[in-house]
């Protein structure tokens, strides 16, 4: 009787040891793994571990390089249309213009999809999950550069119809198709920065991407210079000048990857095709994409309802939303880093420091709007007599009505760029699309809407702009708190 009960009370206990004992070493395995992971990541002074430190203090130092870089892209591109101008003239500088708006959208589409897949990347480096970060790297590289060689062959295959849509006129059409054609063969550039730029920001490194942006936007004006004034290539030597600087930045920050980070290097047997894994990128980078398009989409449809006030305001406007680009562009880039940051602390199970983020962002992007709306709506008048001449009265009398307007209101926009993020870092890019749909939708329907009734006019338009801003806000903070996410997130 005992010898009946004794050996399986034996086994069992043997049983209940051994899993204690494995459970034991795969704790310290994982402790081992994620120690090794953390010494591996921190090596250079570059990167900033976004799960420790001062939650505000963190943000901001990984921000700030993000800022600088999209500050120096913006000078670049004032650059490079005063030497188009300067010494193309006119004509040149139009076709410039309008293949600027083309290329606008054709490259939000890869960025949006890099960015989502940004997102995907730092939640999986957070999480301490090599393996499926390795995944989603090879299967975004795969999906991200099928869709711009996709985009490559149908932009320089339908050349002609695409420029006919744009009504590009006569005069301007074999200039203009000259520096297109050149231009399209940049994409696959412009796709390499951009993915690799993400790759490293999700390791918590804003640095090295900006030392590359920074270094091609120099040599991009000193190719200017040497093709367009040296050489004198006309509009083909600008169009030169700026896809042999993308290629510099392009690969030589895959170069930078490949040899400092071993962690994002390529390795054959992880570009098999995994349907879940596949399906995961596709989500992220699709909903990211959709949003920066339909972005671009919203623009072009009011750019198309200023165009039928007269020269005057259409002039107006062109010179008072690049003031506007550069007011609340930090809030942008601090929303784009926000997001980064909100993913790799998710991804860690951080989240007290989610929510400490959460509303240390807040704080910081509400106080800086705030500065800037005051800046802006005081200085209006004399911002828009930078860009026009002072004799100009009715550009400039229609500028400040459009500063003054969205200048008061650019709290709005910079809460939006916090929700954006948010919902991108917490698993939920979907929700960024429906908060821009709002926005843009609201935005064109009032437009549209209030602008024919001759006692509001343009003033419509203006008005329409920060509205769409306050209902996505509106939308976006109602789903956090009806749902739990921030307490639950």
């Amino acid at each position: 009787m005992y010898k009946r009960y004794a050996l399986p009370f034996f086994d069992a206990a043997k049983g209940l040891h051994c899993r204690k004992e494995n459970l034991r070493l795969r704790r310290a395995k994982d402790k081992q793994r994620k120690e090794k992971w953390k010494e591996s990541g921190m090596k250079t002074g570059m990167k900033k571990d976004l799960t420790q430190g001062n939650v505000t203090g963190t943000m901001l130092l990984f921000a700030g390089p993000m800022i600088l870089g999209n500050l120096l892209q913006q000078l670049y591109n004032v650059a490079d249309t005063l030497i188009v101008g300067r010494f193309l003239g006119a004509d040149a500088l139009a076709a410039v213009g309008s293949a600027y708006t083309l290329m606008t959208f054709l490259n939000s589409v890869q960025i949006g999809m890099c960015m989502g897949s940004g997102a995907l990347f730092s939640y999986y480096y957070g999480k301490k999950e090599e393996e499926r970060m390795k995944g989603s790297m090879h299967m975004s590289f795969l999906l991200i550069g099928s869709v711009t060689a996709v985009l490559n062959l149908l932009a320089m295959g339908f050349c002609n119809p695409i420029l006919r849509l744009l009504q590009v006129p006569a005069e301007l059409m074999d200039m203009m198709r000259t520096y297109v054609w050149i231009i399209f063969m940049g994409l696959v550039f412009v796709f390499l920065y951009n993915f690799f730029a993400y790759l490293l920001r999700a390791l918590g490194n804003s640095v090295v991407p900006l030392y590359f942006l920074g270094s091609t936007a120099v040599l991009n004006i000193v190719l200017d210079l040497l093709f367009v004034v040296v050489c004198e290539w006309g509009i083909g030597g600008a169009a030169w000048a700026t896809i042999l600087s993308q290629a510099v930045s392009g690969v030589g920050l895959g170069i930078y990857a490949w040899a400092k980070e071993p962690l994002l290097r390529f390795h054959k047997p992880y570009f098999k095709v995994n349907k879940s894994g596949a399906g995961e990128c596709l989500r992220f980078a699709a909903a990211s994409s959709l949003q920066q398009s339909v972005m671009n989409f919203g623009i072009l449809m009011v750019q198309g309802l200023v165009n039928s006030f007269g020269a005057a305001v259409m002039a107006a406007f062109a010179a008072a939303v690049k003031i506007d680009s550069f007011a609340y562009m930090p809030a942008q880039e601090f929303g784009n880093a926000f997001s980064l940051f909100i993913s790799q602390n998710h991804g860690a199970g951080e989240q007290d420091r989610v929510r400490k983020g959460m509303m240390g962002a807040v704080k910081v992007s509400m106080l800086f709007c705030a500065a800037v709306s005051v800046f802006v709506f005081a200085a209006a008048g004399n911002l828009m007599s930078l860009f026009v001449d002072a004799e100009e009265t009715e550009i400039i009398t229609a500028g400040v009505g459009y500063l003054r307007v969205e200048g008061a209101f650019y709290c709005g926009i910079g809460l939006l760029f916090l929700l954006y993020g948010y919902y991108r870092g917490i698993n939920k890019p979907e929700m960024s699309l429906v908060l821009t749909v709002i926005s843009l939708g609201t935005r064109v329907l009032l437009a549209y809407v209030l602008a024919p009734i001759p006692r509001i006019g343009v003033w419509g338009i203006w008005c329409a702009i920060p509205i769409g801003w306050f209902l996505a806000d509106a939308a976006g903070v109602l789903y956090l708190f009806s749902n739990n996410i921030f307490r639950n997130s």
